[in-house]
Formats: C-alpha cells, structure tokens, sequence
C-alpha cells in the first residue's frame, strides 16, 4: 500500500535502541490526525468482510490502532502484554527478539473458539513477538486469525515473515 502520507510522516531514528539499528518510529504518525485517519481507513478496508470478533494488539504500539480498528469492527479489543501488566490469569509465551529474549502474556479468558481473531502491531522485522502472540492466540483454538504490521522492514537478513507457519494471512500497510 505505501501510502505516501504515511511514508512521508514516518521517523528513521538511527542507532536506537542500539547502534546499527534504523529505528522505524511510528509515534510520528499517531500525533498526525491525517496519518491516523489514513491508517485506521486502511486497516478497516483490509478487514471490514472477515467477521473479526476480537483484535488483539501487542504491547504498546500494537495498543493504538488496534483498539481504534477495534471499535471500527465492532470487535473486542484483548491486550498482549509484557508479564505482570495484567491483572487476572495469564497464560504465557516466552520467545526470542533481535535483543535478547522476552515474554508476553494474554489473558487466559481473553479468546472463545467461535472468536476470529486479528493479531495487530506497528512493524513486522524478524517476526519474534508476533510469531509468540499467534502462538498465545492459537492455544485458544479460535475459527481463524490474521496477522497485521502496520510497516514490514525488508532489508536483508530479517525475512521476518518467514517464521510464521505457511498459510498465515498476513498483512502490512508498508513495506520499506
């Protein structure tokens, strides 16, 4: 899709969290209304037909258009969370990232098998905490899930989509 608004709205934060890494920084295109119009629009077109029951978005980036996409489904919203954040029974999905290792947590109540479900966060790069939230997700068995990234880098090396199971529906507003 790369919409140019958004291209042109996006933030390259260089050497951050580490040196090497080109941080893509989304936070420029939420304070944008026109950006955040542009995206939501997007994203309800992508999934407006799938009959989404739930969309569970990754901490804390995957939080703001997912609640929002959420509401413009008319579907539930579940947070995936780092551990401790929430407040009931937990079930849990420990995984590997560019940095280190990490884990996320859902709530174990958060998900019915009737549920079709969309995973959404802000930029698919090597895949580790989205491959760790459809894990999360599937232990529920729900009808189906789809799999969202506002941005997918593509620089060599990363292959981020290659660690989810062939068949996954996955989408991206932009691939850069």
């Amino acid at each position: 899709m790369n919409n140019p608004i958004l291209l042109n709205n996006l933030r390259n934060v260089p050497d951050f969290p580490v040196p090497g890494i080109q941080f893509k920084d989304v936070t420029t295109l939420f304070k944008n209304a026109e950006c955040m119009r542009v995206m939501l629009d997007e994203l309800y077109e992508l999934y407006k037909d799938k009959g989404i029951t739930k969309v569970v978005g990754i901490e804390s980036r995957g939080f703001v258009m997912g609640a929002a996409l959420a509401v413009r489904l008319g579907a539930g919203f579940v947070m995936c969370r780092k551990p401790g954040k929430l407040p009931a029974d937990t079930i849990r999905e420990t995984y590997m990232k560019e940095y280190g290792k990490d884990t996320i947590e859902i709530h174990s109540d958060a998900i019915a098998p009737d549920d079709v479900v969309l995973l959404h966060d802000d930029l698919l790069a090597t895949g580790g905490s989205m491959k760790a939230a459809l894990n999360l997700v599937n232990k529920f068995k729900p009808a189906k899930v789809y799999v969202n990234f506002l941005i997918e880098l593509t620089i060599e090396g990363l292959n981020g989509r290659k660690v989810f199971p062939r068949g996954t529906d996955i989408t991206t507003l932009m691939r850069i």
